[in-house]
C-alpha cells in the first residue's frame, strides 16, 4: 500500500513538472528589454505573448495595468503618459514575471533607409575622437538586423545598449549624431531605433497590399511576380560552388607556380530575401517595431530608385502615410535627407534622374510634419557614401529642435517661391532665407541655368536683388521661360542662407523628365 502511495506521489510531481514546463512564460519582444527607451508623455503600447487567456499585469512606477491574452496568446497595454525620467523597472505579471530594468522616458527616434543611414560611426569623419567620446548613458540604441521576407515577423534579435565608446561603433552614424545633439540639447534621455538596410528601395518599405491598389505599380510588381515564379536560387548556389572548386584548384596551381592569386567568384544573393523585392523590408525589418511609441522618424534613401524618380513622388509620400497609418500614432514627424552630390561635374547644363528624385523628395514635404535637409554640398563625386555624417545629422536635428521641441532656430533650407521674368532677366524669390540670401566659398553665384522656349539650358549669371530675391540672366537667352538651380547629378552650386543651409534644387519648369516613363 505504501508503495502504491509513494508511486501516485512520484507520478503526481511528475505530472506537476511537466505541466509547469508546458506553461509558456510571459513573453515580449526584443523592442522591450533592459535599457529601452519609452517616449515621454504619450501612451505607450506594450504588448507580448503568453498563454491564451493568461491573465496578465504590467507595472511601471505607480502604474498599473491588466489584460487578457486572446486565443491566439496576444495581449497589450497601453501605459498612462510618463514625463522624461527615469530609471524604472517595468515587470509584467503572469502565470510567472518578466522584470526589465533601467529603463528610461525620454524621446524616441526611428533611424531608417538605405547605406548611407546605416553607415557605421567607426566609418564616418574622425571615427577615434567621435568612438572615444561617445559616452551617454543616458542615450540608447537599438539595430534591427536585416531580415528581408514576405512573412511579417514579429520579432527580431537585438538588444538595447547605452552609448559607450564600443557600442557606438557600429551603429548609425547620422543617427548617433542626431541622437547625441538632442540629448545635449534637451537634456533628456535619448533612444534611437536603426533598421537601416543598405541599397534599399522604397517599395520594399511598403506592404504588398498597399502598393497592390495602385496602378502605378502594376509594371513593377508584375516583374517581381516573373521573378518570384522564375528564380531558382539553389540553382544559382550550387553552380556557384561548382566556380568556388574551380577556383581553389587554381588558387593552388598559382601559388605552386607563384603566380598571381586569382580573384573569388562572388557568391550569389538571394533577390527574393533582399532589399527590393517589394514589402520585404516592411515585413522583415518594420513590423517588429511598428507601435512602439515614437516621436519620429528620420530617413535617408533614395539612391535605388533614382532611375524611377518620378515614380518616387507619389511612392514616397505613400510609404510614408503608410508607416503613419499602422503606427497609429497619427502624423507624426518625418524627416529626410535629400540626395547628396555624387558622379562626375559636367561642363553644360543636362537633364539629370538624381535632380529629379531630389525633386520629388522636395515635393513629398506636401505631407505634415515632414522636413527635408538639404546636403548638395555635403557629397563626394566618386563616393556615394560621403563621410561626413556630423553635418547632415546636424540638418535633420535643426528640423527636429525647430519643430517638434519650440526651439527658435533656423531650420529649413531657403526654397524657391515665385518667379517675375521682365525682359531677358528672371527674378527668382525664395522663401524660408533664414538671415538672407547668402554665397560659399566665392561672391559669384553658380548654379543656376537659363532656357527660352526651345528648351535649351545654358548657364546664366546670378546677383542677389535683395534679401530673398536673385536676379537671373543669360546673354543668348532673350525671352526666359525657365529657371534651373542645382539642377545634376552633382551641381556646382554656393547659394545658401547666412546660416549655411543650401538652397533646396528646383526648376520652374515641368518639362518631362529622363525618368517619366521608368515605372519599375
Amino acid at each position: 500500500m505504501k508503495a502504491l502511495i509513494r508511486n501516485k506521489t512520484i507520478l503526481s510531481t511528475v505530472v506537476l513538472a511537466i505541466a509547469t514546463a508546458t506553461q509558456a512564460d510571459p513573453k515580449l519582444p526584443a523592442i522591450f528589454g533592459d535599457h529601452m527607451v519609452l517616449q515621454q508623455k504619450q501612451k505607450n503600447p506594450v504588448w507580448g505573448w503568453a498563454d491564451p487567456g493568461e491573465k496578465l499585469t504590467v507595472v511601471i512606477g505607480r502604474q498599473n495595468h491588466s489584460a487578457t491574452a486572446d486565443k491566439n496568446g496576444n495581449w497589450q497595454v497601453k501605459l498612462t503618459p510618463l514625463n522624461a525620467g527615469g530609471p524604472y523597472q517595468l515587470v509584467v505579471h503572469g502565470k510567472s514575471t518578466v522584470t526589465l530594468t533601467d529603463v528610461l522616458v525620454g524621446e524616441v527616434w526611428v533611424c531608417s533607409g538605405q547605406s548611407n543611414m546605416k553607415f557605421a560611426v567607426q566609418s564616418a569623419n574622425d571615427p577615434d575622437l567621435e568612438s572615444m567620446t561617445a559616452k551617454f548613458p543616458k542615450l540608447r540604441i537599438i539595430t534591427v538586423p536585416n531580415v528581408g521576407t514576405q512573412e511579417p515577423q514579429k520579432d527580431f534579435k537585438g538588444q538595447w545598449e547605452a552609448v559607450t565608446p564600443d557600442t557606438v561603433k557600429s551603429f548609425s552614424a547620422v543617427g548617433y549624431f542626431f541622437g547625441r545633439t538632442l540629448h545635449q540639447a534637451l537634456d533628456v534621455p535619448v533612444g534611437l531605433l536603426n533598421n537601416a538596410w543598405g541599397g534599399s528601395a522604397a517599395e520594399a518599405w511598403v506592404r504588398r497590399d498597399v502598393l497592390a491598389k495602385d496602378k502605378r505599380y502594376g509594371e513593377l510588381l508584375a516583374k517581381w511576380a516573373d521573378t518570384e515564379k522564375t528564380y531558382d536560387f539553389d540553382s544559382q548556389m550550387a553552380q556557384y560552388q561548382d566556380r568556388r572548386a574551380k577556383w581553389q584548384e587554381a588558387v593552388k596551381k598559382a601559388r605552386a607556380a607563384k603566380k598571381p592569386i586569382p580573384n573569388a567568384p562572388r557568391a550569389p544573393r538571394n533577390v527574393l530575401a533582399g532589399q527590393h523585392r517589394p514589402a520585404n523590408l516592411y515585413n522583415g525589418v518594420l513590423k517588429p517595431i511598428i507601435g512602439y511609441g515614437i516621436k519620429g522618424a528620420i530617413w535617408y534613401q533614395g539612391e535605388s530608385n533614382a532611375g524611377r524618380a518620378y515614380q518616387y513622388r507619389h511612392l514616397f509620400p505613400l510609404m510614408i502615410q503608410s508607416w503613419r497609418d499602422e503606427w497609429k500614432q497619427g502624423d507624426f514627424s518625418f524627416y529626410w535627407v535629400s540626395l547628396a552630390d555624387f558622379r562626375d561635374e559636367v561642363a553644360e547644363p543636362a537633364e539629370s534622374d538624381w535632380a529629379e528624385l531630389r525633386e520629388a523628395q522636395t515635393m513629398s514635404l506636401k505631407l505634415p510634419n515632414s522636413g527635408e535637409a538639404i546636403i548638395t554640398d555635403l557629397g563626394e563625386s566618386h563616393d556615394i557614401h560621403p563621410k561626413d555624417k556630423q553635418n547632415v545629422a546636424k540638418r535633420l536635428v535643426r528640423l527636429a529642435l525647430a519643430k517638434d521641441y519650440g526651439i527658435k532656430i533656423v531650420y529649413r533650407s531657403p526654397i524657391f517661391k515665385s518667379m517675375e521674368i521682365k525682359g531677358n532677366k528672371a527674378t527668382i524669390t525664395f522663401d524660408h532665407v533664414g538671415g538672407g540670401l547668402d554665397t560659399f566659398d566665392t561672391r559669384q553665384i553658380k548654379g543656376f541655368a537659363v532656357a527660352g522656349k526651345d528648351k535649351k539650358f545654358v548657364w546664366a549669371e546670378a546677383k542677389m536683388v535683395g534679401k530673398d530675391k536673385v536676379e537671373v540672366s543669360a546673354a543668348s537667352v532673350k525671352e526666359p521661360v525657365s529657371v534651373r538651380y542645382a539642377w545634376a547629378n552633382n551641381p556646382v552650386c554656393n547659394l545658401q542662407n547666412r546660416e549655411g543651409l543650401p538652397v533646396t534644387p528646383f526648376r520652374t519648369d515641368d518639362w518631362p523628365g529622363v525618368t517619366i516613363n521608368n515605372h519599375k
